[in-house]
């Protein structure tokens, strides 16, 4: 009887420390970083981290919910960088002497911003179109857009009579809008995080509460048993898509506003490193689960990770094979729960 204890004992411990694997490997880089650096504990630089993070929540949170409905988009970093050309081309200052358009007024800072969306939301509608009616695999749906959304953001970058420099010299307001933040001193909350938090309870309540965030998962977890339920899985996963292209759009503009300047290479890669957090997070590749705090937490893991190393000096090289060791040791601890409950 005691043996019996003993063992479940055994695995009720090894059962938790599976659950929390993601926030244990959190916890020990932490750990790590500051016995190396002490000085890294400071609020200054966990301000930093969130308002470095903040951006790439968002597009995560876009990414995450494709990746839940057993799909993938790797045009995201592209529309990321369109995103921020776009917003950043038409909210340059007005005296400023490279402007891509010398005759256009002050615009009131939302409308370039929803211009952004709306256009990377249309982006992300054909996506899903090309993915639920045509039935192109997501891999090379979005591959194929992701080429082509490069292509007309490079040709509306490289506009004459400027050429391909990058777009600065923002206006004031975009930049307050973007930088500035809530309270003084060290404890001042940044807007960024803000906007990061608003986009989380948004996407926490479609997810959670919502029958279109029921319908995400159903698909995800089997397309043939949603669509037997009544679930359109046309519709929904247009609307997937759609949504993540609206999410990548403001993401864009933030980061163009956070960064000063936008190219046609903004937000290159953002994609890989955003599908690596959700992973990361506890996202099942295999479509079905994933939630909003795992995807956070992902992003976190990833901002500490790039922060963290620099901060204490380790070589840039080997900080590649750091991430990459943690990335597969968490998501081998992390998948084995999800294995036993598919």
């Amino acid at each position: 009887m005691k043996k019996l204890e003993i063992s479940l004992k055994n695995k009720i411990n090894m059962q938790w420390f599976i659950d929390n694997a993601i926030y244990i490997v959190l916890i020990v880089l932490l750990c790590v970083i500051v016995a190396i650096e002490p000085s890294f504990l400071s609020i200054n630089n966990f301000r930093n981290i969130l308002t470095q993070a903040s951006t790439r929540i968002i597009i995560a949170l876009g990414v995450g919910g494709i990746l839940i409905a057993e799909g993938t988009d790797l045009s995201a970093g592209r529309m990321v960088g369109l995103a921020a050309v776009l917003s950043a081309s038409l909210l340059q200052a007005t005296d400023y002497a490279y402007r891509m358009y010398p005759t256009l007024g002050k615009l009131p800072v939302l409308i370039p911003i929803l211009i952004a969306m709306l256009v990377c939301g249309f982006i992300g509608l054909l996506n899903g179109i090309v993915v639920s009616i045509l039935k192109v695999p997501p891999f090379i749906a979005t591959l194929g857009m992701m080429i082509i959304v490069y292509g007309l953001n490079s040709i509306y970058f490289d506009r004459p009579p400027y050429g391909a420099q990058p777009v600065g010299g923002l206006d004031p307001d975009f930049s307050k809008f973007v930088l500035g933040s809530i309270g003084t001193g060290k404890f001042a909350i940044p807007y960024l995080v803000i906007y990061a938090l608003i986009a989380t309870v948004i996407i926490w309540i479609l997810w959670n509460k919502t029958r279109f965030g029921k319908n995400m998962y159903a698909i995800g977890g089997n397309s043939e048993a949603a669509t037997v339920s009544g679930v359109n899985i046309v519709r929904n996963l247009i609307l997937i898509y759609a949504l993540a292209g609206l999410l990548y759009g403001f993401s864009g503009s933030l980061e163009a506003g956070r960064v000063g300047s936008a190219t046609n290479n903004t937000g290159n890669m953002y994609e890989l490193d955003a599908i690596a957090a959700c992973v990361v997070g506890g996202v099942s590749t295999s479509g079905g689960i994933g939630t909003v705090p795992g995807i956070i937490t992902g992003v976190l893991i990833f901002q500490v990770i790039n922060y963290g190393l620099a901060f204490i000096g380790l070589n840039a090289y080997l900080q590649f094979i750091v991430k990459g060791l943690i990335i597969v040791s968490a998501v081998a601890i992390d998948m084995r729960k999800y294995v036993k409950r598919k």
